[in-house]
């Protein structure tokens, strides 16, 4: 009699996906959102409104797309990804602080420094 197992189908690596992965993810979505909401209710409408309701969420995707993500298009130091990230997640909780909700603002300020520490430390010990 053969013993022997059928050989499994080689299955592609799949990166996991952890709970801090889905944390960065929603808080980047809240964080574009957040942009949107300050330029369209803080700035008088049709302009300089529409400008800034649309540009700032736009300039949050395309710097996060071109330097953050992770198929970003350009390969840059995790410093600058740094950098990127709390440019955009400093000027998320600097909305909600001047839309007059400062608990909102440190809550985002503080959830995405844990966060953005402990993928940090997973980048550069990787």
């Amino acid at each position: 009699m053969n013993d022997a197992q059928p050989a499994q189908p080689a299955q592609p690596d799949r990166p996991s996906i952890g709970f801090n992965d889905l944390l960065r993810f929603l808080l980047e979505i809240f964080a574009i959102v957040t942009l949107g909401i300050f330029g369209f209710t803080q700035f008088a409408l049709p302009w300089p409104g529409i400008l800034v309701g649309i540009g700032a969420p736009l300039a949050a995707i395309v710097l996060w797309g071109l330097f953050r993500s992770p198929k970003a298009v350009f390969a840059v130091d995790p410093f600058v990804k740094a950098l990127v990230e709390i440019a955009v997640f400093s000027a998320a909780a600097l909305a909600w602080w001047f839309m007059g909700q400062p608990i909102v603002a440190i809550l985002l300020a503080v959830v995405a420094a844990v966060s953005g520490i402990v993928n940090g430390r997973r980048e550069f010990s990787a």
